[in-house]
């Protein structure tokens, strides 16, 4: 891994123009969207100066960020050696995976009882973007969109602890499949999305339930210990906020 990161010549400002929230959660949602989007490699040194630099916020800021991925799990804070992007070991994968299958089931469950019209509408839009993205090679947002829609889900399900330990769930597996997915890398899920939308909408639980525990096994199935895929650079990670130059404000976010 790359531990060295080179400053950046000018620090970008991030307002709330292009998140929603305060400067820790504008941060927060950058860092678990690339941790998604399998953007950020397992293992990954998490600099606070770079990542400070980067969105141009002080170190606190970027601290109590990282402070709350440390809580869902999917970054490691190590005393005295700064925070890592957590890299589930084969023992671990399994734990997740497992429970994911528990909280899949229970949320599918809740999910043919408490799903809204307007939910499955939802849903059904988010798989449509997630095929779009697919289709036009943009891998990363369609693999953070397949996410989203679990996370989506849950929302329907109706039940907030559930929701929260889906968001660490969900986030976990996507670093496990970064650090372990072998194959071509190609994606049907939105294929399965869809059947599973169908199952719900017509409140058939043990078909939903069946569909989903297939999805887990499609995406167990494409595991093995061989491979990684993400990177592991910070400026490379979060290039396309650098690439947006604004000009200094009273807006900017303050240091």
């Amino acid at each position: 891994m790359n531990d060295q990161l080179q400053p950046l010549k000018k620090q970008p400002r991030i307002g709330k123009s292009s998140r929603s929230g305060t400067q820790d959660d504008i941060v927060y949602a950058h860092i678990f969207d690339a941790i998604l989007e399998q953007r950020l490699a397992p293992g990954t040194k998490l600099s606070e100066e770079a990542l400070g630099e980067i969105f141009g916020v002080s170190r606190t800021i970027i601290r109590r960020a990282l402070s709350r991925l440390a809580h869902e799990g999917v970054v490691l804070l190590r005393p005295n050696r700064g925070a890592v992007v957590a890299s589930p070991s084969v023992e671990e994968a399994r734990q997740i995976f497992y429970a994911r299958r528990m909280v899949e089931r229970a949320i599918t469950e809740l999910a043919v009882t408490y799903a809204t019209a307007e939910q499955l509408s939802e849903l059904r839009q988010m798989v449509e973007d997630e095929q779009s993205s697919f289709s036009r090679g943009d891998r990363g947002a369609g693999i953070r969109l397949s996410g989203e829609f679990h996370l989506k889900l849950a929302e329907a399900a109706k039940n907030a602890p559930l929701i929260s330990f889906q968001r660490s769930l969900v986030s976990q597996t996507s670093l496990i499949i970064a650090q372990y997915e072998s194959g071509s890398r190609s994606h049907c899920s939105y294929d399965e999305h869809n059947q599973l939308i169908d199952a719900i909408e017509a409140r058939d639980a043990a078909k939903a339930v069946s569909l989903m525990m297939h999805h887990m096994d499609h995406i167990d199935s494409k595991l093995n210990l061989d491979e990684e895929s993400a990177s592991d650079d910070l400026h490379a990670v979060f290039s396309h906020l650098l690439q947006t130059k604004k000009k200094p404000g009273r807006n900017a976010a303050n240091r």
